[in-house]
This record gives structure tokens, sequence and C-alpha cells, in this order.
């Protein structure tokens, strides 16, 4: 039995990629005009595999009610909603009109608008107007670092017993090992976040090697 995931390098990637389910053209060209209109700025996406992942995730736990912190081009939601019940709902909070007008065309081309509900502006604002009631069967956070912490706490009690809370960037590209790094503002929010998650008796919690660090938690 090995005692730590195994490296991947590009190779492996690409291999751990084409042996799971496989991006389609929709979700291949948006990642692509993603990397083309923004440059640089398109890491924010999600990994493949992480999308197949939430798709597998939102199918398994029949997800009806979602919540999603941090949109961008919206490679994370379309992945969810296509997993999730028919009538199923996802409520994204972004602040950019820009990068969440692509992913609205996206959503519509793969025909699940129907299910995603965009709300534009600060979620640390907007999510105490959703229901204050035990109802999320999914969470996602993918957003500003030092806001972990904000929409942790409003979006934790308002999942089920059961529901699961996906974060990304746990990981940080390794700076959360590094001392010297926490002086920056966003790392040191993201070593304070993991230490609150770790502690957190409301919640089971697995940090998965995936992507850039991945928390998963179920809700006791």
């Amino acid at each position: 039995m090995s005692r730590q995931s195994i490296t991947l390098d590009t190779a492996m990637h690409d291999y751990l990629v084409a042996h799971g389910t496989p991006p389609d053209d929709i979700l291949t060209e948006l990642a692509e005009e993603t990397a083309r209109a923004l440059g640089g700025v398109s890491r924010m996406q999600i990994s493949p595999e992480q999308a197949a992942l939430f798709t597998l995730l939102a199918a398994s736990l029949n997800v009806r009610n979602a919540v999603e912190v941090g949109t961008f081009t919206g490679l994370s939601s379309l992945a969810l909603a296509r997993g999730m019940a028919p009538g199923g709902k996802l409520v994204c909070f972004d602040i950019s009109e820009e990068y969440t007008s692509i992913a609205r065309r996206y959503w519509a081309r793969a025909g699940v608008d129907d299910r995603i509900e965009l709300r534009l502006g600060a979620a640390a604002e907007l999510l105490p107007e959703l229901p204050n009631e035990a109802y999320l069967d999914f969470v996602f956070i993918d957003a500003d670092k030092p806001g972990y912490a904000t929409y942790w706490g409003e979006l934790v009690p308002r999942l089920r017993q059961g529901g699961i809370i996906a974060v990304d960037n746990v990981l940080w590209s390794g700076r959360v090992l590094d001392p010297a790094s926490e002086h920056d503002e966003s790392t040191a929010a993201i070593v304070a976040f993991n230490d609150m998650v770790a502690a957190d008796k409301r919640v089971q919690a697995t940090m998965l090697p995936i992507g850039d660090g991945l928390t998963l938690a179920r809700k006791l």
C-alpha cells in the first residue's frame, strides 16, 4: 500500500483524464475559449478531472439544491448542473459580468441554463439572503481566499445532513507549507481556513490532491 498519492506529470495527468469520462466538445471549447480570451487568468478554471468528479457527485447524491461561490467562466457550474436531478437548481455567486457572460453562453449551449440562477455581487452580502434552513445538497467554494471562512460560515448551516461542501485551492500550489508565504493575505487565509475545517465537528472532511487541492466535507 502506498503511503501517499502519486505525483502527476503532464503525461500521467493526460492518461488520468483519458481513462475517466473525458470532457465533451462543449467543456473542451469552454476551456479553450477561456484560455484564448483571458490568458493566464484561465488557470482559475477547475481541472477536467474535477469537472468529471462534480458531475459524478451531483448525480450520485441526486442533487436538487446547490450553491456555487465563484463561477468564473462556468466550467464547474456546467459540470455540476449536468449531474443534477431534473428540476434541480444551482445558485451561482460571482462579481464579474465579463467572465460570467461566457458562462451564460455555454450553459445555454449545454441545455442547463434553466437549472442555473446567477446572482452578481459580493457573496458575503448575498449569501444571507438564501433560505435560512438546512436544504442544500451540494456547495462549491472557489472564490477569493480571504472570504472562504465567511462563505463556510454561511453555507455549512444550510447544508442538509449528508450534504457535501467542496472547496478548491486548499493546497495553494504548496504555499500552505511555506512559512515565508504566510505574509501573503490569501495564503494566510487558506492556512487558517484549512485549520478551521479540520477542527469543525459539524463535518467529516478529507483533503484530496486533485487540481490545486480539493477539500470535500460531509455534513454530519
